[in-house]
């Protein structure tokens, strides 16, 4: 069984599939594994060197986060560009990394921002959409991402689906708004997923 976790940028995904983990589950992080593609495959550096600039990447070889902020995502054409280079790769790398973890375990999780836009919570068994207030989100996110200002963050909310056009999408909602413990939901989510199989 294929589980998608998603939910708009600060809402706490990471900490869903932490817990999960912590449980025996397999997580794909696809925004992660997204960057190492990114900096590991030539083909795309190569690619998203011709689309953005040298700046695209350090002198070190690691991608210029702080720059691919300025410069794309305030763009949605240059989003939809970049994101045209790296989905179709991400997607290949994550059919491979089923294959290697299906017969292993009850069920696999892949967690990503972008299930629903990028069409690939189709290919899914069950789809959790985690949710929180807009105002805690944006802190959480100033306070991870040192590379990011507010204006930024609520840039990159507006693009992004609505609480409501994901939950119209998803099969179960886990809210992490601080008030309903988050721990209880997720043991919940887990003990209903291992009596699907």
């Amino acid at each position: 069984m294929q589980v998608g976790i998603t939910g708009g940028i600060g809402v706490g995904k990471s900490i869903v599939c932490k817990i999960l983990g912590i449980l025996g589950i397999p997580v794909y992080d696809a925004d992660t594994r997204a960057r190492q593609l990114m900096e590991s495959s030539p083909d795309l550096r190569s690619e998203i060197t011709t689309a953005f600039g040298e700046d695209s990447y350090t002198a070190a070889g690691q991608i210029n986060r702080s720059y691919l902020a300025e410069l794309v995502f305030s763009n949605k054409e240059k989003v939809d560009q970049l994101n045209s280079l790296v989905h179709p790769r991400v997607a290949r790398d994550y059919a491979s990394w089923v294959d290697q973890h299906r017969q292993k375990h009850p069920y696999l999780i892949k967690e990503a921002a972008l299930l629903i836009e990028s069409g690939s919570y189709r290919q899914l068994d069950y789809l959790v959409t985690v949710v929180a207030p807009e105002a805690l989100r944006i802190e959480r996110v100033l306070a991870r991402d040192p590379h990011r200002n507010r204006d930024q963050v609520q840039s990159i909310i507006s693009r992004q689906l609505s609480d409501a056009q994901r939950i119209d999408k998803s099969d179960r909602i886990l809210y992490n708004d601080e008030k309903q413990p988050l721990l209880q939901q997720v043991l919940d989510l887990h003990q209903f997923l291992i009596k699907q199989i």
